[in-house]
């Protein structure tokens, strides 16, 4: 069966990597990469990784990391900046009526921030949160985070379900004005492209052995 993904290698590391919409994947990455598509949202994404990893599994190819990278909304990150993801939320989820902590899976205790891959130095780090809907204007004003998505977190839980750790890198596309067209999204989406095929780039040192001294 043909795919229109493939692996890629970092260092020695064989790596999946994940995003949700082609506007996202501009000419920077393409030189770079070819992801998987999962399509928008947290049930495409979880979908699509599962069955992508699935696959892998069933032929001894399982990667040694899932990188899960494009756009992202923020109130007060730098615009147009790359991020790495170091924890993700579920921003969704909420049966606190039940008695469980506000982003807590019921029956899944630790389930409301899951710890991300570790990556290069250079990068700064921000906490993401992934739920169904785009957040504008006062929508952040409940969220206890610094970036907000709609795939991160799905692909870490459906990652795990393999053994898989994943690695987040997210640009910020919008979030200082209230968003009222599609403009809003796709206008900073060259430049994070550019941005986030640099990070890649910083992920060929972050994984490369570490030079021997001579004896």
């Amino acid at each position: 069966m043909s795919r229109d993904w493939a692996l890629s290698r970092f260092g020695p590391k064989t790596v999946l990597c994940a995003m949700a919409a082609e506007a996202e994947y501009g000419p920077a990455l393409r030189a770079r990469i070819r992801p998987l598509m999962t399509g928008v949202g947290p049930v495409e994404a979880a979908a699509a990784i599962g069955h992508a990893l699935a696959e892998l599994k069933a032929a001894g190819d399982l990667p040694d990391l899932v990188i899960s990278l494009g756009s992202a909304g923020s109130r007060t990150l730098d615009h147009a900046r790359v991020y790495r993801v170091s924890h993700v939320a579920y921003r969704d989820m909420d049966a606190s009526v039940l008695g469980f902590p506000k982003g807590e899976t019921p029956f899944l205790p630790g389930s409301a921030v899951l710890p991300l891959a570790d990556g290069p130095a250079a990068l700064p780090t921000a906490r993401l949160a992934t739920g169904a809907s785009v957040v504008s204007g006062a929508g952040y004003d409940a969220l206890d985070t610094d970036m907000v998505d709609m795939e991160t977190y799905a692909v870490v839980r459906a990652a795990a379900r393999f053994g898989v750790p994943v690695l987040g890198l997210r640009g910020v596309s919008d979030g200082r004005a209230d968003l009222s067209a599609l403009s809003h999204w796709t206008d900073a989406l060259a430049e994070i492209d550019l941005r986030l095929a640099e990070a890649l780039d910083l992920l060929h040192d972050h994984f490369a052995p570490a030079a021997t001294e001579p004896a």
